[in-house]
């Protein structure tokens, strides 16, 4: 049979259009299967999670109510959670509250004008160099951000103050302003009229010993005292009240010494808690944590415990409040992020050596993921130090039978053929 130059041309065309359309078929089959591989892997990343839960805590401390005779208002000299010496003077009573506007607006003008005077002494514009001070400034202001999100407010006013004295003096040996002799002027006559329409306070209230001090009580002063600590009841901590008294004599309270106890009510029944171990507390009122101790538990029923804890760090949010919402932290994990879904399980034989130095071989189940190397796919164990609800944190090390970081965990599952 014998075939015609146009039918030989057409069959050509044909043979080469079916080729090219297989050819097109499998480059899309190729992609659609890489791109489909690669969707169905997460690389492994390192993440932080927190182990804790958080409860209503109760504050325990020793106190002494301190009062007064309850004539005038009362003007405070030691801010709450600052130390008082013997004999402190811890506030003033006053005939109205004229005089503490007055006394208010004196104690800033004199802050203001001790900076001023900084700025204009002599010693301070002879060793300023605008090199130095540009750098100090730019020091200062990143300090000043950093205390403001930590929440370090006492720091942050102090680098606020050295930060406007350089500015200040910048100004003037760069000559933008002449020097602050007149606004000094000014403070001191303002400070001068004040003077004179101030009066002598009417009683001092001191303090009788060292302690700490708070300016309000609550009634549980002489009821939740380090000596009670083994009498308190969940009840106890569960009907406590964060409350301060209105009565008219009440000055505040001392506090002996920086350590603390925290009461909470817990479900203790798988033995979460222990005592003796460490812990930290985080408060909705304050920025930090604090480092604490478990010191004694006491079981109520099955799922009801007193936990008292101990923690010697003390500052103003810490005599705040009587109750308060508190994140007890058990642990803080870093690891590699596996997703609870690519988790599988395999038995691996491995050659592990005894006592004696003979070699034997080891078979065992063993938590892990498989991960996709280029072509390959193997399988990698996985050591737990976290689980979460829906994914877990694994340790990182060296071990190349372990996940590695940047791994690409497969989530389906894999089939026998594909494994290496």
């Amino acid at each position: 049979m014998r075939f015609t130059k146009s039918e030989g041309s057409f069959l050509v065309k044909t043979l080469r259009n079916v080729v090219l359309v297989l050819l097109l078929i499998v480059f899309v089959s190729i992609v659609y299967n890489f791109r489909n591989k690669e969707s169905d892997t997460v690389t492994a990343l390192t993440a932080s999670a927190v182990s804790s839960k958080e409860y209503k805590g109760l504050f325990i401390r020793d106190e002494e109510i301190i009062l007064y005779s309850g004539n005038g208002v009362l003007s405070y000299n030691v801010a709450d959670g600052g130390k008082v010496g013997s004999d402190t003077i811890i506030a003033e009573a006053y005939p109205d509250d004229e005089q503490l506007s007055i006394k208010r607006e004196k104690a800033k003008l004199e802050k203001e004008l001790n900076i001023l005077k900084k700025i204009q002494n002599p010693g301070t514009l002879e060793s300023a160099q605008p090199a130095s001070l540009s750098e100090n400034i730019d020091t200062s202001y990143r300090s000043l951000i950093y205390y403001r999100d930590m929440g370090k407010y006492d720091e942050l006013e102090t680098v606020k103050d050295d930060l406007l004295v350089q500015l200040s003096t910048y100004q003037i040996i760069t000559n933008e302003v002449q020097d602050f002799s007149q606004k000094i002027s000014d403070i001191q006559s303002e400070i001068t009229k004040l003077d004179a329409r101030s009066v002598v306070s009417k009683e001092q209230i001191q303090a009788p010993r060292s302690a700490y001090f708070a300016s309000y009580c609550d009634g549980y002063e002489d009821k939740l005292t380090t000596s009670a600590l083994d009498k308190i009841t969940s009840s106890d901590i569960e009907e406590a009240e964060d409350r301060k008294s209105t009565a008219p004599n009440v000055v505040g309270k001392l506090i002996d010494g920086y350590g603390w106890y925290l009461a909470i009510v817990a479900d203790n029944s798988r033995k979460e808690y222990a005592v003796g171990e460490y812990v930290k507390l985080r408060f909705d009122s304050a920025a930090e944590s604090y480092p604490a101790q478990i010191t004694d538990i006491r079981d109520e029923k099955a799922d009801k415990s007193v936990i008292i804890i101990f923690c010697d760090k003390f500052n103003y949010d810490l005599v705040q409040h009587r109750t308060e919402r508190v994140e007890l932290i058990k642990g803080e994990h870093t690891g590699l992020k596996v997703p609870r879904e690519a988790i599988r399980f395999k038995d691996v034989t491995e050659t592990v050596t005894d006592e004696q130095g003979n070699e034997q071989t080891k078979t065992s189940t063993c938590k892990g993921v498989y991960i996709r190397e280029g072509e390959q796919v193997l399988f990698k164990k996985i050591k737990v130090i976290y689980e979460g609800s829906d994914y877990v944190l694994s340790e990182s090390t060296n071990d190349p039978d372990y996940l590695a970081l940047y791994d690409d965990i497969m989530i389906e599952e894999v089939d026998k053929d594909d494994e290496q």
